[in-house]
């Protein structure tokens, strides 16, 4: 696909691996909407030249919120990039730390459900363009988990396997399904992780790389390897996610 004046709807584009997609997008002539919940976020990338709109994908009323806003509007991508990352460890005993159940209700929905429901929403709309994609943003723990973080990695399961199905139930319609599976990237979400961590632009390059050259997938960075030897030996895999 050739992005160039398309109309594409980036959620999460306010920071990190999401910031760096509209820019490098902007850069190549598409129209880029990307949405955020940080007001100064916001701001700062409306004065960089962007539409921005706000949303809350933690539940449905702020999905639905947003779709409202988005109206009737033509969109020939939607990137869903927006995500959230919450610590879900028991070792960390009952006090401060330990699991919060709202806050794994906020990671759930705004990592599986929102996703699911802006495409349901808007696939209607992208059946009507000559070429159109959908790019579901997982992560490298959808393929191995990490041990404090089971909700995101859950969360992250799920959606490959929503868009490995999605993929081919569309399959004879003019929408293409992308998967995109960052490694750990040098990310405000990522500032605790003490692995080594891929620049938010470089595996921004490759998510662009993937959709412009009509990929399945996008195997970021270590996430090649890791599939590799998923692929050889899942147990071992497992016990090297696992540790973090």
């Amino acid at each position: 696909m050739d992005v160039q004046g398309k109309t594409i709807l980036l959620t999460g584009g306010t920071a990190g691996i999401g910031k760096e997609m509209a820019l490098q997008l902007k850069v190549k002539g598409a129209s880029v909407t990307l949405t955020g919940r940080n007001p100064a976020r916001l701001e700062a990338m409306r004065e960089a030249g962007f539409e921005t709109m706000a949303a809350d994908f933690s539940n449905a009323a702020g999905v639905d919120a947003f779709l409202a806003e988005w109206g009737a509007r033509d969109l020939d991508v939607l990137i869903n990039n927006a995500g959230q990352l919450v610590d879900h460890d028991f070792r960390a005993g009952s006090g401060k730390g330990a699991p919060d159940p709202d806050a794994a209700d906020n990671c759930i929905y705004a990592n599986l459900n929102a996703p699911m429901r802006l495409g349901t929403a808007l696939i209607e709309r992208l059946k009507a363009r000559p070429e159109a994609a959908i790019v579901n943003v997982t992560s490298g723990l959808a393929i191995s988990p990490a041990a404090r973080q089971p909700v995101y990695c859950a969360t992250k399961a799920g959606l490959r396997f929503y868009t490995l199905s999605l993929r081919e139930q569309l399959k004879d319609t003019g929408i293409h399904v992308i998967e995109a599976l960052p490694p750990v990237v040098d990310t405000q979400m990522n500032d605790g992780n003490p692995m080594k961590k891929m620049p938010a632009e470089e595996c921004a390059r490759q998510i662009i790389e993937a959709i412009e050259k009509d990929r399945d997938e996008a195997n970021i960075g270590m996430t090649k390897a890791l599939r590799v030897m998923e692929s050889i030996h899942p147990a071992l895999a497992r016990r090297l996610t696992l540790k973090f």
